[in-house]
């Protein structure tokens, strides 16, 4: 979200804390021939692993975020992981670029009897910058009967238990702009407050408070019943498919990576009977990366069949991370962040079954990379249905921590592709900003058939943020913004159509189908710029939609319609959603 919108609404010490873990090479070369990368080891200094015994926790905590909590584009990355066991009188307040998680196989084992917590001040009670910090994998009993977690775009509450409710705005109940929550559960209410839309899939709340644009719901009990536009909640029994991300966990002394199994038509968490279904990998088949290894010590590792574990930090590559392996897992701890050099794309997955990505950033560099991340090559054909890929809060970034470009952020083309919770952003505040300093025509291409994304957060792109070619595509949930810097109507007219679309399908597609999408427009640089729609697809049977709506920000320019030529217009200045139930 934009800052001009703003005006409009083991054992871890203080002394770890120094730096980022210390540069990898790779394996030194025999008889011309590299040897054999070694897997597991330990996570480097930026990983904190806590155990109830630990000394000092508070004081490593409040260090962290005092580092963290207003560093938005800073290079800081950090992981805090807790061992099983109870923690008592803690408060974890994260900052950017900062995780926190249980190390048991269900967010029972590690009980913090305290909060963690996320919170405005450092921005004077706006919310809505509170980007790139997570939880999983934790129970919680917060002290005043409810935990504090005001958060925005690429911040997910995962696996996680809440003994009590869930406060989702910041103190004084200031803007606020996200979210997501997975497989948790929450004993009691949600309050989302000023939070402007949600989603929540897989998971069991007591009951929820209330909503103020785009409220979305699949698989979850307790949710309340479908009723957009008022109150503004999109309700899906169950969630068609999917499969949690990987977590790290602990089994007697040594670190293991959970990969849940696939889930259908689900409902409720994952982990409410005991032990979740699924299977493990020892950290001994992966390679734990450090920042500063090259991106050809990457592709040795994945090359050799050791999975790549990256520890907290940034990563330069060269030439492109290449995931060619099926059932290859990429994880990231603490927002490790990817930025390719010299216009390369930063990864690429080969058309193969069952890799899972999860739980990193790809910021783009200063020279245009064609993509940014690819999964599955152009043409990529195969099936996936029975294993498919995932990618879980995996993040692109253009500009705002300096000048970056990209012409497409992210393309799908594997079949059966899960994307589950993205947000893609072509930055609107921060360095390197400007309507061609970090351009960045498109969001997100999905030309695979079959895809599904649950939680899609695309904005500010200067053509289409998403534009979906592949057949029987599916969204559950879909924020976007406009962007805001374009300097005239000129600059985004598209042929006869005034503006791009933020959500597109393409004109051959038959079978089509998407809940809860919201759209917003803030051109502050030019307030008198027309979008004609919010989203464009194809006028036939099975190109279907449920709850849409377009937002004028303060009347900083307008929409004439909410998709193709349906919907009544924005007007005015007072920030009132227009919405279309049903479409066609």
């Amino acid at each position: 979200m934009p800052l001009g919108r703003r005006a409009v609404l083991a054992a871890a010490s203080a002394t770890a804390l120094t730096g980022l873990a210390t540069p990898a090479t790779a394996a030194t070369p025999v008889r011309g021939r590299p040897r054999a990368l070694p897997g597991g080891g330990d996570l480097g200094p930026n990983v904190l692993v806590f155990d109830p015994g630990t000394p000092g926790i508070q004081a490593t905590l409040d260090e962290v975020f005092a580092r963290q909590e207003s560093a938005q584009f800073g290079t800081g990355r950090y992981a805090l992981l807790f061992k099983p066991g109870t923690y008592n009188g803690l408060n974890a307040q994260l900052g950017f670029y900062t995780s926190i998680a249980g190390l048991g196989l269900s967010p029972d084992d590690t009980t913090i009897n305290g909060d963690v917590t996320v919170d405005a001040g450092w921005f004077n009670g706006n919310a809505t910058q509170n980007f790139w910090r997570s939880a999983e994998n934790l129970a919680l009993v917060p002290v005043n009967g409810t935990n504090r977690w005001a958060v925005a775009q690429a911040a997910p509450f995962r696996r996680m238990h809440v003994r009590g409710g869930l406060n989702l705005s910041p103190t004084g109940y200031g803007w606020a702009s996200g979210g997501y929550i997975a497989d948790s559960r929450i004993d009691g209410q949600v309050g989302p407050y000023s939070q402007q839309q949600w989603y929540t899939r897989d998971s069991a709340i007591g009951s929820w408070l209330n909503g103020v644009w785009n409220m979305v719901f699949s698989g979850v009990e307790g949710a309340p019943a479908q009723s957009f536009p008022n109150p503004p909640y999109t309700t899906l029994d169950t969630t068609p498919v999917s499969r949690e991300k990987p977590f790290l966990y602990v089994s007697g002394s040594e670190f293991r990576v959970f990969l849940p199994e696939k889930r259908t038509n689900a409902r409720g968490v994952t982990w409410g009977n005991g032990t979740p279904r699924g299977t493990s990998l020892p950290l001994s088949q992966f390679y734990v990366a450090r920042p500063g290894v090259s991106a050809a010590t990457l592709n040795q590792a994945l090359a050799q069949g050791l999975h790549l574990l990256l520890t907290p930090g940034i990563y330069h590559v060269d030439q492109p991370v290449r995931v060619n392996r099926p059932g290859t897992v990429v994880l990231g701890l603490g927002y490790a962040t990817l930025v390719p050099d010299g216009g390369v794309t930063a990864m690429r997955v080969a058309d193969v079954d069952g890799v899972r990505l999860a739980g990193f950033l790809i910021d783009a560099g200063p020279v245009n990379s064609a993509t940014l991340l690819e999964v599955g090559p152009q043409g990529a054909w195969r099936g996936h249905s029975a294993n498919p890929t995932t990618v879980q809060d995996v993040f692109i970034r253009i500009g705002g921590a300096g000048a970056g470009k990209a012409t497409t952020s992210m393309v799908v083309n594997s079949r059966h592709t899960i994307v589950d919770h993205t947000w893609v952003w072509r930055a609107d505040h921060g360095e390197g900003v400007g309507w061609e300093t970090n351009r960045a025509d498109y969001g997100v291409v999905v030309n695979g058939s079959d895809v599904l994304a649950t939680g899609l957060f695309v904005e500010h792109f200067n053509k289409y943020d998403v534009q979906w070619n592949g057949e029987r595509g599916r969204t559950i949930f879909f924020q976007n913004e406009k962007a805001y810097d374009a300097p005239n109507q000129a600059a985004v007219q598209n042929g006869s159509i005034k503006g791009y679309a933020a959500y597109k399908v393409g004109d051959g597609v038959t079978t089509h189908e998407g809940w809860g999408l919201g759209s917003y427009c803030y051109y502050n640089v030019d307030p008198a710029i027309v979008q004609h729609h919010g989203f464009a697809a194809p006028n036939r049977p099975g190109v279907r939609f449920h709850d849409l709506l377009v937002v004028s920000l303060g009347g900083n320019g307008q929409y004439e319609r909410v998709i193709n030529e349906t919907g009544a217009p924005t007007s005015g200045t007072s920030t009132v959603p227009s919405t279309v139930v049903s479409y066609p």
